[in-house]
């Protein structure tokens, strides 16, 4: 699965309206970012590297395992697989989305 993927699933997942009310911004470093913009009406995605609220620093592969179902953002971020920065009650709603 490559980003445009991850960001399609993603935007997927997300929907119109994901009661985030937040920007969230998946950092997967020379792969890309995929942004989440939970303000927006609908709700939008894409692959913009701007700032946000919440920056989750994930690995491109790990990222595809938490689309999958394979790697839970908790487990991710108690093991060191994801790093959380900004505000972290948006990383909490992560769970809802993916």
């Amino acid at each position: 699965m490559d980003l445009q993927a991850c960001t399609d699933e993603l935007r997927r997942k997300v929907g119109e309206s994901s009661s985030l009310n937040s920007t969230l911004k998946f950092d997967c470093g020379a792969e890309g970012v995929v942004y989440i913009d939970g303000r927006a009406v609908p709700n939008t995605v894409d692959n913009t590297d701007r700032d946000a609220d919440c920056t989750v620093g994930i690995t491109h592969e790990n990222l595809v395992a938490m689309l999958r179902g394979e790697l839970q953002p908790a487990t991710a971020f108690m093991t060191g697989k994801i790093k959380v920065s900004g505000d972290m009650s948006v990383a909490l709603k992560l769970q809802r989305i993916v």
